[in-house]
């Protein structure tokens, strides 16, 4: 529980601050993975789990990790934290102690690590390495709340005196993190519009590689149910009510998994055939998924894994034109596009989808493309081209954990440069 230290949790012996929240503490490794925080679940927690199988000796460094939020595969990864872990209110108000982060991920000691990979939506490629060692960041977005800061005041529901000072915290934020942006020796970011935000916001290079998403955690269906789906967290940025409205204007069923602050605004908005089921585990949520008329995806996203994931369970998506969504959503393929963000052009794009036909098993073909192995694999790839020789073992073990003991010389690009 935030506030009190769980069983699991044990200082570490050669620190005083820095805690690790699992029992199973790393090998030797030359390897450091770093995460902004693990307070909840979405494609950024993907990333770093699928990168703890692949380096299972490399610990994980992140600000603060809720071991009630932690995906199941990193409950046994050595997982280090900051001061930060201790703090009042952590899940609640994670957002609110924006000011604090900066320095956690600054004072963490990476001197004994030759190559650093960092997960990295806002704080954690501003870490410190030394002076060989090689840094690559995958970047998930710049720093949404300081460079969009209005959806960030909008989402917190910051009082008077908080909105007034905000403006100034901000500014000092946006310093940091131009100056953290040039920590990392290489950027990879997760899709096209943010490799453009990259270049145009911090002045850096990148390659794209989309992030994972686990095709066999879907299954499809024969039977197609009557109702809309919404699978995400209840923020405002991910307008979420034009969903509502346009299924509340048509008469159509509507569920809504996911949680969060935007909640109690979303229900007042709700017409009789909208249904909040809040959190749900991962089986209720493949039996929505592979069930439901179409996913509808309201909100512009760096890149948005979610309608990727309908689609391996067999059913398409209704999104916006806009954002990452551009890069995964095949139109007439696996999902119709609305091009403004409205109620009115939801409406027509709604009504324009049911009078399609949808092929569940190109629908799924579709999702294997970002399957959880192809992301590591091109990983893998970009990591053995730029990583110290002293890294040539883990990668090369990494590389076999993924092939089933595929031989290191059949990976394309595994001699590891120097």
């Amino acid at each position: 529980m935030p506030g009190s230290r769980p069983d699991s949790l044990k200082i570490r012996p050669d620190s005083e601050c820095y805690t690790s929240v699992t029992k199973g503490l790393s090998l030797l490794s030359k390897i450091a993975l770093v995460h902004d925080y693990f307070i909840q679940m979405g494609g950024a927690e993907r990333v770093a789990g699928a990168m703890h199988e692949s380096f299972p000796s490399a610990p994980i460094y992140t600000t603060v990790a809720l071991p009630n939020r932690l995906p199941k595969e990193l409950r046994g990864a050595d997982i280090r934290t900051s001061p930060m872990q201790w703090l009042p209110g952590m899940e609640q108000h994670f957002r609110q102690y924006f000011m604090l982060y900066p320095f956690a991920v600054e004072n963490f000691d990476l001197s004994e690590f030759d190559l650093i990979f960092s997960s990295s939506s806002g704080y954690a490629k501003g870490v410190r390495s030394r002076r060989n060692a090689i840094h690559v960041c995958y970047c998930h977005t710049p720093m949404r709340w300081v460079w969009r800061s209005g959806d960030h005041v909008e989402r917190e529901n910051f009082g008077r005196v908080a909105k007034s000072l905000l403006p100034i915290s901000l500014w000092g934020l946006k310093k940091w993190d131009l100056r953290a942006a040039r920590q990392p020796n290489y950027y990879i970011a997760n899709s096209r519009l943010v490799a453009q935000q990259i270049k145009q916001v911090y002045g850096r290079e990148s390659i794209v590689i989309p992030p994972p998403i686990e095709v066999d955690r879907f299954e499809m269906s024969a039977q197609i149910d009557d109702y809309y789906l919404v699978l995400s967290r209840l923020v405002p940025y991910k307008r979420i009510d034009l969903a509502i409205e346009a299924c509340k204007r048509l008469g159509r069923r509507l569920v809504i998994i996911g949680d969060g602050p935007d909640r109690k605004r979303l229900e007042k908005l709700a017409g009789p055939k909208t249904e909040f089921l809040g959190r749900q585990p991962d089986s209720l949520v493949n039996h929505f998924a592979s069930r439901c008329q179409a996913l509808i995806f309201s909100g512009e996203e760096g890149f948005g894994t979610v309608p990727l994931e309908v689609n391996a369970a067999g059913r398409p998506a209704i999104a916006f034109r806009g954002g990452g969504a551009i890069e995964t959503v095949v139109e007439g393929l696996t999902g119709v596009f609305f091009n403004k963000p409205t109620r009115e052009s939801l409406i027509t794009a709604i009504e324009e989808f049911e009078s399609r036909s949808w092929n569940q098993s190109a629908l799924r073909r579709h999702a294997e493309r970002f399957d959880r192995r192809v992301f590591t694999f091109r990983v893998l790839q970009f990591l053995a081209a730029v990583a110290p020789s002293s890294c040539a073992g883990e990668l090369t073990a990494g590389a076999r954990l993924l092939s089933g003991n595929v031989a290191a010389r059949s990976w394309p690009r595994l001699a590891v440069a120097r």
